[in-house]
């Protein structure tokens, strides 16, 4: 009997879901010996273990039955509560518990705004280079892309500007504008202020939704703070997405976003179909973590750590690469962006780098149209200091040969 073939049964859209560049780069580099400068992922010897476990603790211990039971959709409200603090300690006024909802990381929020603003063939414009799983996600849902560079400030929204007046020729409204405005995935970098208020100004002259997504941004160790653009959105224009990956612990899965109460009732609708609620028990805890005052010395904790191994990671890029590679100053995050001359293409030499012991992320993967080969990213967050030097040794020498 023939076996059933699937294919013919998937959607358009389960057909156009690829596997993640960076996840099976990442299993080429966590071979024994590899030093990876790939991955994205906070340093779990930060993890605040012991004051997490008291916390969760204490919701089994004393809220059994709403730490184990379902949940509201919307999330737990005390720790919602909780975030309108926090989003008030960001100077975002006007909001609160319901302009908020709690997701399964981040990433689900990038999700539900492909669900909830994408048809098929609908324009949106992306920074390029950009986080490649927001990409993935836009392009699931068959989106079109128009792209705007970035710089050592940013996204360019001067040609942000050009792009929409364009665009407005040609007829064609874009549905949104996603930016990773704050110590930028892959490109390290932050818009300025300058930009910060250019970019709403044009969002309101063209009626433009914005998508912020904000996983880096109180990881700052050096430099000025700058204000979230949902801090200086006075029309409700930016929909804020959040998450505890980054300053608690990813295997934790709550993100949260900031919206109008429109925007938050419709994602809310969404979500039913999608989890029904998101983890109670760790929403539950994370309340508690907040609540007890924890987060913020453990982010100076993280932030102390972070800020010597960035200069761990500069100071060897400084001694061991070519001068023709031209890379950032991280101020905060968890990334350096290293651009290297057009002839060299950083994808085909990736094997050749894994040979030699180190491991990076392929720059060409945050592109839209895969531009971008001559690029890569490095993160700093996951290597002891010795490693990294080492690592930033091996790639350099492999470097001086390509250029």
């Amino acid at each position: 009997m023939a076996l059933l073939n699937y294919e013919d049964f998937f959607t358009e859209r389960a057909n156009r879901v690829k596997s993640s560049v960076i996840r099976e780069l990442l299993r080429l580099g966590s071979q024994p010996g590899i030093i990876s400068l790939g991955g994205g992922m906070p340093d779990p010897a930060l993890f605040p273990v012991k004051l997490f476990k008291e916390c969760m603790d204490m919701v089994l211990e004393e809220i059994p039955h709403i730490s184990l039971q379902y949940g509201e959709t919307v999330g737990y409200k005390p720790l919602r509560e909780e975030l309108v603090k926090i989003s008030e300690k960001e100077g975002i006024k006007g909001v609160d518990a319901d302009n908020i909802l709690i997701t399964s990381g981040s990433q689900q929020g990038i999700d539900f705004m492909s669900k909830m603003l994408i048809d098929k063939g609908d324009t949106v414009i992306t920074e390029a280079p950009t986080y490649l799983s927001a990409v993935q996600s836009f392009d699931t849902f068959m989106a079109k892309f128009e792209t705007i560079p970035v710089d050592d400030h940013g996204a360019d929204i001067d040609i942000l500007e050009q792009k929409l007046k364009m665009l407005k020729e040609k007829g064609i409204k874009p549905k949104f504008f996603y930016t990773v405005p704050t110590f930028q995935n892959p490109a390290g970098v932050s818009m300025s202020l300058e930009r910060r208020k250019k970019l709403i100004q044009l969002a309101i002259e063209n009626d433009l939704i914005i998508i912020e997504d904000n996983p880096y941004g109180d990881l700052r160790f050096t430099g000025e703070n700058l204000p979230s653009l949902k801090a200086l959105d006075t029309e409700d224009r930016v929909i804020y997405l959040r998450t505890f990956s980054k300053i608690l612990a990813p295997g934790i899965r709550l993100g949260w976003i900031v919206a109008a109460k429109e925007v938050i009732s419709k994602i809310n609708l969404m979500k039913q179909s999608t989890d029904l609620c998101s983890p109670a028990i760790t929403q539950a805890a994370t309340a508690e973590y907040l609540k007890r005052d924890y987060l913020w010395p453990h982010l100076e904790v993280i932030k102390k750590s972070y800020a010597h191994k960035a200069e761990v990671m500069r100071k060897a890029i400084q001694d061991y690469f070519p001068s023709e590679i031209k890379t950032n100053t991280p101020e905060g995050g968890m990334f350096i962006w290293a651009v290297a001359p057009e002839k060299v293409d950083a994808t085909a030499m990736f094997r050749e780098a894994v040979d030699k012991g180190v491991a990076y992320i392929l720059g060409s993967a945050f592109y839209p149209d895969g531009s971008g080969h001559h690029t890569m990213r490095l993160n700093y967050t996951m290597q002891t200091p010795e490693n990294i030097e080492e690592g930033i040794r091996r790639l350099g020498i492999l470097l001086k040969e390509k250029v």
